[in-house]
């Protein structure tokens, strides 16, 4: 979204007092708007002005106090508090920075360079909220993010936008943070404001389709309920025409008024009609005496349609839903941003219809969303990936034509005036150069969906455009400004593709609500943005959905293709496009037969894109698995990386559980080279993230290995690569196995109670009961004994030997019982299994009870322990049958923490899943050293479990001493609370002490802490003296501990 939404600004402009606000733009124009004083700002080095900006617009005109004046609120050159770098100002609220502000000279023309450096100083200012930069003739304005900022042209603002730089930059406004709260009730405001009109939109969609299908039943129900949709996106460029000033305000309520009319004066006709007559004034323009002039638009939104026309609607269905959405307000508080959302959700609906067409029931995991894998993918995403592909390409373009900060310093001192002359020409043609590159250039989205990327795109070339207009208006007061320069992007640099007709409509709808002008006719673009199966070209497979991208695009594919392609490809399992496979195979040199739909939309890109061209993606991970390898192999030997971002700590996509990535590559086969790689880690889930805010490390596009990619820094791959000689874990101890899947723990899982109950029912139920752990009782070491036990009816169990299991299982048959088939809803899955016995074949069964390293399959840091009391486990936790003591150290060590994170999969929340394959390719050099290695494992086993008996014992304290049957996760973790905090988990447990009981347990909490605290400190140096002897173990150097240590990579 925008900084703020509209509506909820309008309120709190209109609500200035507007005596404080003339008397500041008098001062404002008197200074910034004197000719004079522009030149000479504009002429100015950054180190000359600074201070003058200051004390000129936030001193005289906002309203602050400069140091060293007594209780200043500004400041110039504040340090960070973690290094000794300074921003050139600063607003301080209670001697803290409440904003930082970093300037530069009028000869940075690419604010985004100025961005960066200032929210590093945000980020050592622990209070600040707001930051502010400006090269002295812009001024940009952001809150809390990188992403979403508001832009004055602060030497030619008019009224309007100095009351808006008022109300957010005002000294008593920022300093008791009236933007920040301005920007809550934005993005409050635009949740519901979605909610609700999703909910009448969707409702207008539904009930016109049901009176469709009553009022013309010679007709095609499907066809119906597309020509509803139609109507409806053409009902909705009204509205917004309407509130935006580009047609007569509420005509579509004027229509409904003079129907009603008409009707009381017997003159009825359908309220259809009406509008009929009114998409034709759209199309074709109306200009007649005495009403208000009508456009013609159209650009195939409005074009005849004889089967939409010839459709009988209901008059009531019709006014009904026009009356309550006239009811919005389209100008200011709905945006584009919210429409996407609304159409996103809306492709589900026509699944549901289809669905209801066939008699069916709705399955959600199949819906359009699901199937065709449409996401709607978030304003930052789309943003940093077109600034990252189209953007590179113009920095490029702009650097080889010397438009650049460096050069137009030079522009402002002239020896002669045949000099200046002189530079100004040169300028000029430069910037006609770079103007008709702009012009020529071709960026294509081959899975548009509702368009979200072209929307971006078609955003940053305008920019681009204003780039050079306002170059030229600065130069020579005679700016050259293109005013159908939209329209131009529309139907010539911008290209879109998508197999649902619906996604492509709603593109189209999207793209003319952005730049529709008045009097200006809609672009057509049936040409560019187009229905197809982007990745099949024959009609046999595809039917008319076969695509021919050189047929489609000529006259891109006349110039070698596309300049850019950027895109979040359809996320669609393989399962659900079986039929598309052997087209696939043959066409596809990435084919896998496990292989995700997305993959071939990344070989896709590379064949339409012109060689030496960017192309950008955000689509799942298929870093490390087995159904990528020749994708992998693909991109590296074909493409330049040029950034690879890793979001699979975090889910970005909503509603959707993903593991998504941005690789952003260059398309040609030169020698590979380094390429920046970033992590998003997962305390920023659910926020905005500032990718370019992030830490990167370079990686050598040379160390990936198809096998599995592995993005560490050239240091660490050293020392993976050095360890990797050595022997497996495969090869000198054993194999791996998986523990045990039920297929219904609920029968099978038990606890003590019911394992005495059925052991004194029948003393043969004691021969099935095991003890058992799931992943989440496993600890590093040693796991606490449980109270919790598996029934373990393995396949061929004589089940009439064991009545009580039998008569306790029986209750849970109809659930237990294997399904004859995948559409039987109730039973565990199909197999050669009976009612009672355990849903897997587990014949290695016998190796739980010997003693063996276990580990849960899911770790964010190293959880592998020892157990020789025969304890089964659940899958997917994994054993190794070994007892091997310096084994148990090794994997349990930084070092090979290190290793498994280089080629295990991530998980969201930063998990590493530790499956056999993985665990298995431990390297394990020869060992050395045992004894030493088996009394520190000794001692660490017995100091953990020491620790588990001082927790546990203290937690049954409080669970029987105050019935509290499910503590809360902070009462389990009681040693990390304080007294207080632990007072206030107890109430919240509803636990009321009296203050001498609450004197006794403060005796006992802090007594109990400490053992635990004392209990951990001696884990921790054994666990210290242990990584050092698996250091030597390997044979690190002291520099190669260091970069262990420090968690490179």
């Amino acid at each position: 979204m925008a900084l703020f939404q509209s509506s909820v600004l309008k309120k709190y402009l209109a609500a200035q007092a507007s005596q404080p606000i003339q008397e500041a733009l008098a001062a404002y124009l008197t200074y910034f708007h004197n000719p004079r004083i522009k030149e000479n700002i504009r002429a100015a080095k950054e180190e000359q002005f600074q201070e003058g900006f200051l004390r000129e617009l936030f001193v005289k005109i906002l309203g602050y106090t400069i140091n060293p004046e007594p209780d200043f609120n500004l400041t110039t050159e504040l340090k960070n508090i973690k290094d000794s770098k300074k921003t050139d100002g600063a607003i301080l609220l209670d001697g803290k920075a409440l904003a930082v502000i970093e300037l530069k000279g009028t000869d940075t023309k690419d604010l985004d360079k100025i961005r960066d450096q200032a929210f590093n100083y945000k980020n050592n200012q622990p209070d600040c909220v707001y930051v502010i930069t400006s090269n002295f003739e812009k001024l940009r304005f952001y809150i809390d993010n990188a992403v979403d900022f508001v832009e004055f042209n602060i030497l030619a603002m008019d009224n309007e936008q100095f009351k808006l730089l008022w109300l957010l930059l005002q000294k008593d406004n920022l300093l008791q943070g009236l933007p920040k709260k301005i920007k809550e009730e934005s993005l409050l405001a635009e949740e519901q404001i979605t909610k609700q009109l999703y909910k009448d939109y969707s409702s207008f969609k539904q009930e016109l389709w049901q009176d469709l299908v009553a009022q013309n039943p010679e007709q095609d129900e499907l066809i119906l309920y597309k020509k509803s949709q139609k109507l409806l996106d053409r009902f909705l460029f009204i509205f917004f025409a309407e509130d935006k000033g580009l047609l007569p305000p509420n005509s579509i309520m004027e229509i409904v008024n003079q129907w009603k009319k008409l009707g009381e004066l017997d003159e009825y006709r359908p309220i259809y009609e009406r509008f009929k007559k009114y998409f034709g004034y759209l199309n074709t323009g109306r200009v007649q005496p005495g009403k208000a002039e009508i456009h013609a638009y159209n650009g195939g939104l409005f074009a005849t349609d004889p089967i939409l026309e010839g459709l009988k609607i209901s008059d009531s269905v019709l006014e009904k839903h026009v009356r309550k959405l006239t009811e919005y307000d389209f100008d200011t508080e709905v945006d584009t941003n919210i429409l996407g959302h609304i159409f996103e959700h809306s492709l589900n609906d026509i699944e549901n219809v289809r669905a209801q067409l066939a008699g069916e029931t709705v399955d959600k995991s199949k819906t359009k969303r699901k199937r065709d894998g449409v996401f709607y993918t978030p304003k930052y995403i789309t943003k940093y990936i077109v600034d990252n592909t189209l953007g590179r390409l113009c920095t490029e373009k702009k650097a080889e034509l010397e438009l650049v900060d460096e050069e137009f310093s030079k522009y402002h001192s002239y020896k002669t005036p045949q000099a200046e002359k002189k530079r100004k020409a040169e300028l000029k043609q430069k910037l006609d150069t770079y103007r008709n590159w702009l012009l020529q250039l071709t960026i294509c989205d081959p899975a548009c969906g509702s368009g979200a990327f072209l929307n971006q795109v078609l955003e940053f070339l305008i920019s681009e455009h204003r780039f050079v207009d306002e170059l030229e208006a600065q130069l020579f007061d005679t700016p050259l400004i293109l005013p159908n320069v939209e329209n131009h992007i529309l139907e010539n640099n911008i290209f879109g593709v998508d197999i649902n007709e619906e996604s492509v409509e709603i593109a189209r709808l999207s793209l003319w609500l952005r730049t529709a002008k008045k009097g200006r006719k809609l672009s057509s673009l049936n040409s560019n943005i187009k229905v197809g199966n982007s990745l099949i070209d024959d009609p046999e497979v595809a039917g008319d959905l076969a695509f021919n991208w050189e047929q489609e695009f000529p006259q891109v594919f006349a110039k070698g293709g596309f300049d850019v392609v950027v895109g979040n490809p359809p996320y669609v399992r393989q399962e659900l496009f079986g039929e598309l496979k052997p087209y696939l195979e043959r066409n596809y040199i990435v084919f896998e037969g496990t292989s995700d739909l997305f993959a071939y939309f990344y070989e896709l890109a590379f064949k339409i894109l012109k060689r030496d061209s960017l192309f950008g993606f955000i689509s799942n991970t298929f870093d490390k698995t087995k159904a990528a390898i020749k994708l992998r192999e693909y991109l590296k030997t074909n493409t330049v990386f040029v950034e690879y971002v890793d979001f699979t700590e975090v889910q970005i996509f909503e509603g959707a559980t993903t593991y998504p990535i941005i690789l952003i590559a260059k398309n040609n086969i030169k020698e590979k080279s380094e390429f920046a790689f970033k992590k998003v880690p997962k305390n920023l889930q659910g926020f905005v993230i500032d990718i370019d805010l992030l830490g990167e490390s370079k990686v050598n596009q040379d160390t990936l290995v198809s096998e599995s990619w592995s993005f560490n820094p050239n240091s660490v791959f050293e020392i993976i690569e050095k360890i990797k000689k050595n022997k497996t874990i495969r090869d000198k101890f054993s194999k791996c196995f998986y523990g045990i899947k039920t297929g219904y723990n609920e029968a099978f899982i038990i606890d003590g109670k019911i394992k005495n109950e059925l052991e004194i029912l029948h003393i043969s139920s004691k021969d099935l009961i095991k003890p058992y752990f799931e992943g989440k009782d496993q600890s590093k070491w040693v796991s606490e004994e449980i109270d919790k036990y598996i029934i373990f009816t393995r396949r061929g169990t004589d089940i009439t030997q064991y009545p009580a299991i039998e008569n306790y299982l029986n209750q849970f048959k109809e659930r237990l019982t294997p399904r004859n088939s995948e559409d039987q809803v109730i039973g565990r899955k199909p197999g050669p299994y009976k009612w009672f016995e355990i849903q897997d074949s587990v014949d290695y069964y016998r190796l739980f009870e010997s003693p063996k390293i276990t580990w849960p399959n899911l770790q964010s840091q190293p959880k592998f322990s020892i157990d020789s009391k025969g304890y089964y486990i659940n899958a997917p936790s994994v054993i190794l049958p070994s007892e091997n003591l310096t084994l148990l150290c090794i994997v349990n060590s930084k070092l090979i923490w290190e290793f498994l994170k280089s080629i295990c999969v991530v998980r969201s929340g930063g998990y590493i899943e530790v499956k056999p394959q993985y665990f298995e390719q431990i390297p394990i050099p020869e060992l050395k050293n045992e004894d030493q290695f088996e009394r520190l494992a000794k001692s660490i086993i017995e100091a953990t479990a020491s620790k588990q008996r001082v927790e546990s014992n203290f937690l049954n304290l409080l669970k029987s001493k105050f019935s509290i049957e499910k503590p809360s996760g902070k009462l389990q973790n009681w040693p990390d609370l304080e007294f207080k905090g632990f007072l206030g988990e107890l109430s919240k447990a509803k636990v009321k002490l009296s203050l001498a009981e609450e004197a006794e347990w403060m005796a006992y909490f802090t007594e109990q802490k400490q053992k635990a605290n004392t209990l951990q400190a001696e884990i921790n140096r054994i666990d210290r003296e242990i990584d050092q002897l698996v250091y030597e173990l390997y044979g690190l150097t002291e520099e190669e501990i260091r970069i262990v240590e420090g968690g490179e990579g």
